[in-house]
């Protein structure tokens, strides 16, 4: 299981369009996803300690987010058939038990994880109203064990100054975590 980190922040590159299905039995669009101030996307999955270490987290975050105007949405683009604890069947039980307040999508194509450049689980991309990246970075100290609770919300602060001013920090702490499980071809 190779840990990775997120490479810095690309800023101005606009997020990639995608069309893909929902656990709640909905097919998705970026533009579904989008709030009026800004789009948080989110590739996590189910079997990763990264991910398992921050789902409440990042259920509480996206909370926040939207309650300022940010859309989000989390995609799983692993290969299910090698990671069945990541299937759709899977997903929906996640969902469920996490209360999701965000669309979880499959990507079983992987088509939406190489568009993005996503490289591991969790990968964040936050974009502005424009849906120009600002953000690229962690959603807090977290690592594969959760971080004490009065630790800096990186995400969440770095997405609510997208959503004041429409531009995110210079400085981003790249997000690690488990590479995106890719096909072999």
């Amino acid at each position: 299981m190779a840990s990775l980190e997120t490479p810095v922040c690309d800023f101005g590159r606009p997020a990639p369009d995608f069309v893909l299905p929902g656990v709640d039995g909905k097919v998705w669009t970026r533009d579904d996803c989008a709030g009026e101030r800004g789009l948080l996307v989110m590739f996590i999955c189910n079997h990763c300690p990264y991910v398992k270490a921050v789902r409440e987290r990042i259920v509480r975050d996206a909370h926040d987010l939207m309650a300022l105007g940010i859309g989000c949405v989390a995609i799983m683009s692993n290969d299910t058939r090698e990671y069945p604890e990541d299937s759709f069947e899977n997903m929906r039980r996640i969902a469920d038990e996490f209360a999701y307040p965000f669309p979880y999508l499959l990507d079983e194509s992987q088509a939406v994880a190489k568009a993005y450049g996503a490289v591991c689980t969790p990968d964040f991309f936050g974009y502005n109203a424009d849906l120009e990246l600002q953000y690229r970075g962690r959603l807090d100290a977290s690592r594969k064990e959760t971080a004490p609770a009065d630790v800096r919300r990186d995400l969440f602060e770095a997405m609510s100054e997208v959503a004041r001013s429409g531009q995110g920090p210079a400085e981003q702490i790249p997000s690690m975590g488990c590479s995106i499980k890719w096909r072999a071809s």
